[in-house]
């Protein structure tokens, strides 16, 4: 009896425990989409709120239900919101790409050091998120004015003659989403690669292997999951993201992170803007389905 009773409670504890991020996205995710799907499918009003109830009532007291669909067609009639969903693509996947080449190396470089070095050389890459993002990005406006550090250094070396623009430009978008979501490609890859075979890498190397052959062949097939995931918590936030575009790019950017706020905030639509988040929440969460079942295929093998 008192075996049965300490397994219902320890049943009831794990099934408590699962409730927990259950509930979690419950609460801030799936009531926050209903309520914005629900206000997509709304038409704009200069009212408070500024959009019309999905559910009226007729002058016979019977319940209607009116749904517009013309949100989501207007995305495709303007090709201003086609070409930012675009460009927020590209600069979302090559900002991955540039991370996934420089973190790579970082991520093996810190998995081969010894445990003393490893733990200082983790600490410098988790370092920058003590500082607050909105700080960081606002230092790199600094760095990179006509006027900033890197232009004045560079005439102090005499590499150049006069500033060089990249403020306000595609580089600086580039460079600003690089350095604040390098971290998220160094941590997965790291923790994937910590737990790699080494034996494997040396019978590869008896058999005559070349280390770039092995490389190849045996330590990059071994670390898929992690430049999966990894690439996947780069390119995600980027295709959304907003303040690196608007502070380091300005009106030069087109990304629809910043379409999605001028359409909240400067046109007061907010069934269009909704309308935004939801296709832009779509394009989000195909790639991670997709990783979703690359895993499950893993395990199943």
């Amino acid at each position: 009896m008192a075996i049965d009773i300490g397994r219902k409670l320890q049943d009831r504890w794990k099934s408590l425990l699962v409730a927990v991020p259950f509930f979690w996205l419950l609460l801030f995710f799936l009531i926050p989409f209903v309520i914005v799907f629900k206000i997509s499918l709304a038409e704009s009003l200069i009212a408070s709120p500024p959009f019309s109830s999905l559910l009226t009532w007729g002058e016979e007291g019977e319940l209607k239900i009116r749904l517009l669909i013309e949100n989501y067609a207007y995305l495709f009639d303007d090709d201003l919101y086609v070409r930012a969903y675009l460009n927020s693509v590209k600069v979302a996947f090559i900002s991955t790409v540039i991370c996934l080449l420089i973190g790579y190396p970082m991520a093996y470089g810190i998995a081969r050091a010894n445990p003393t070095r490893r733990k200082i050389l983790l600490i410098l890459i988790i370092l920058p998120f003590w500082t607050s993002f909105l700080l960081r990005v606002y230092s790199w406006m600094g760095i990179l004015a006509d006027q900033g550090t890197l232009n004045n250094f560079l005439i102090w070396l005499g590499l150049i003659d006069e500033p060089i623009r990249m403020l306000y430009t595609q580089f600086a978008v580039y460079l600003g989403i690089v350095y604040s979501y390098l971290p998220f490609m160094i941590l997965p890859l790291y923790a994937n690669i910590e737990k790699l075979d080494w034996s494997l890498l040396e019978a590869a190397a008896d058999l005559g292997a070349k280390p770039i052959s092995t490389f190849f062949t045996v330590t990059v097939p071994m670390t898929i999951p992690g430049i999966i995931a990894g690439s996947l918590l780069v390119f995600i936030p980027a295709t959304g993201e907003y303040v690196i575009p608007d502070l380091l790019g300005g009106g030069n950017s087109l990304m629809i992170g910043k379409v999605l706020y001028n359409e909240f905030n400067s046109n007061h639509d907010w069934p269009v803007a909704s309308a935004v988040a939801i296709a832009l929440l779509i394009l989000l969460v195909l790639p991670m389905m997709l990783y979703q079942r690359y895993q499950s295929k893993q395990l199943q093998a």
